[in-house]
């Protein structure tokens, strides 16, 4: 019964010329409460089906992806404005013979050594740490669209709250509540594009939301030069919050969308659809009664040690994808490195080559080769088939072959032999951006996506940039030579070249297409429509 359409159903009733209507028993479930879940055009949820090819919605899939966009890039202009010179700035120092310059920036306000500035660039990471497997859970119960919502407030109050901090624990408090904010995003932007994406299209449509990654920063280093040096550097966090705002705002007042593997019934038959509304009702007025006897908290500790417990199992189950924990390795070596070039490079671009302008000649790089690499890495592997395997393929050349570059551009003294080795590196590099979270999302279940998202940001932050940053202060302040502490610091994309390597030869299935976590049958799990009118997918 719950394969018909409404058309059929319609037809199937009895005449009643012919026969008596034969009404159900109350408690029986009415054929069109089964359709309104399964059918994918819900003439409440989605209107009736001719009116919305006649008029169809704003939001398409590829507004879809430009918002989205939009959003990552202020995420990551925030990381490269906080990296640049104009921001971040450089601490108070004398020479010999009693000479004194005032610092600059941040980290001349505050007088903050390498160390401190370093774990100042990875406070965000703790919230976001903390944050991310938490919105992964709550997207089980709560719409992933709102809680998007939800974090990007958060976003948009810290960031204005870095401009107002007045010492070195209050700017990093607020950068903490950045990372809480991004959290969400972060863990649930990639399978609504995964999932609204054409079929032919998927690592293309990644590719062009994670190519905001690099230009994101490279724009942030110029945003950050410019407002720190002509106005103040508490002026560019106070900009990047206006900025979000109206997305925040947007993320409450659109319609909220579905994501595949999350369907509004959890049961083939209308019946069980009806007992599970009975059993919620009942649950709601046990809920009240317990409130109004004082034993509330009980009610919510049972209910946070069952979330608790889903949690541990699906992160056991995630855990036992091999082909995901090796592109998770892989992607930790290789965010070691990135994460340290980001925030040190325009540092460590001046004292070698002594740039004078810094900010700009890596923003300019990064932004060319962010692109270009970026988008050419998600063509070329849908050109290729997009599959597990060729995935693995592209990542483990286009990293070893861009360490090499990179490796090679530190070894040059001269800044024009520099400048063309290490821009085809980044473009190589940049290259891994569409295919490793294509496999992040394609090598778990659908209803695994949003934790297997957001485990992948938590471990490439804990083990990669978190302590990359302050790792490399830490070594320029023993060794106190830039060139040889980027040259450490680069081999290091040879490890993440190997462990994707390795990934070539692990027995990969997709599973895009299986069923999701409620066993709905495909046919009925297709039509739960978790995509955006306008999807050229068909079931």
């Amino acid at each position: 019964m719950g394969e018909k359409n409404s058309g059929e159903l319609e037809s199937s009733k009895p005449d009643s010329d012919l026969s008596p209507p034969v009404l159900p028993p109350p408690s029986a479930a009415p054929d069109s409460t089964q359709m309104a879940i399964s059918l994918p055009h819900d003439p409440e949820v989605d209107g009736n089906p001719s009116d919305s090819d006649a008029h169809p919605s704003w939001f398409t899939p590829k507004r879809l992806l430009v918002i989205f966009c939009i959003i990552n890039m202020l995420n990551y202009l925030d990381r490269g404005a906080i990296a640049s010179n104009g921001v971040n700035g450089s601490r108070k120092s004398c020479t010999a013979s009693g000479t004194c310059t005032s610092g600059s920036g941040i980290q001349g306000d505050f007088n903050l050594s390498n160390f401190e500035d370093g774990v100042l660039s990875s406070a965000f990471m703790v919230g976001l740490l903390i944050a991310s497997p938490i919105f992964a859970s709550l997207s089980k119960i709560h719409n992933p669209f709102r809680l998007i919502g939800v974090g990007l407030l958060v976003w948009t109050i810290a960031t204005a709250g870095c401009g107002c901090a007045f010492d070195f624990w209050s700017i990093t408090i607020c950068r903490m509540l950045v990372g809480v904010g991004e959290a969400s995003f972060i863990s649930l932007a990639a399978p609504f594009i995964d999932d609204n994406a054409p079929p032919a299209q998927k690592t293309a449509w990644l590719a062009v939301f994670y190519m905001c990654i690099p230009t994101g920063i490279a724009v942030g280093y110029v945003y950050g030069g410019l407002v720190g040096d002509h106005l103040h550097w508490r002026a560019a966090f106070w900009g990047e919050s206006v900025l979000m705002l109206p997305f925040a705002i947007l993320g409450f007042i659109i319609k909220p969308l579905q994501l595949k593997g999350f369907g509004l019934s959890s049961s083939p038959t209308a019946s069980d659809n009806v007992e599970a509304v009975d059993d919620c009702n009942e649950e709601i007025l046990e809920k009240q009664s317990a409130k109004s006897k004082g034993s509330s908290l009980s009610g919510y500790t049972k209910s946070f040690g069952a979330q608790a417990a889903q949690f541990g199992t699906d992160l056991k189950a995630l855990l036992s994808e091999k082909v995901y924990v090796v592109n998770v390795l892989g992607y930790i070596a290789y965010n070691f490195v990135i994460g340290a070039y980001s925030y040190w490079g325009p540092k460590a671009g001046y004292d070698i080559y002594h740039m004078s302008n810094a900010d700009l000649m890596f923003g300019g790089i990064t932004i060319i080769c962010g692109i270009v690499g970026t988008l050419a890495g998600g063509l070329l592997l849908d050109k290729m088939e997009s599959t597990i395997s060729n995935a693995f393929k592209l990542l483990s050349g286009a990293t070893f072959f861009g360490a090499i570059f990179c490796f090679s551009a530190f070894c040059f003294k001269s800044l024009y032999g520099f400048i063309p080795f290490f821009s085809i590196g980044e473009l190589l590099v940049f290259a891994t951006q569409g295919p490793v979270n294509y496999i992040c999302l394609h090598s778990v279940k659908p209803s695994m996506r949003p934790l297997s998202m957001a485990m992948s940001t938590v471990s490439i932050h804990i083990f990669g940039d978190v302590p990359s940053s302050p790792l490399v202060g830490f070594l320029q302040d023993s060794i106190n030579n830039w060139r040889v502490t980027a040259l450490i610091l680069t081999s290091i994309l040879f490890i993440a070249a190997i462990i994707w390597f390795i990934g070539i030869f692990f027995h990969s299935v997709d599973h895009f297409n299986d069923d999701s976590e409620h066993d709905v049958p495909v046919v009925e799990r297709s039509n739960l429509r978790p995509l955006l009118n306008g999807n050229p997918e068909a079931p």
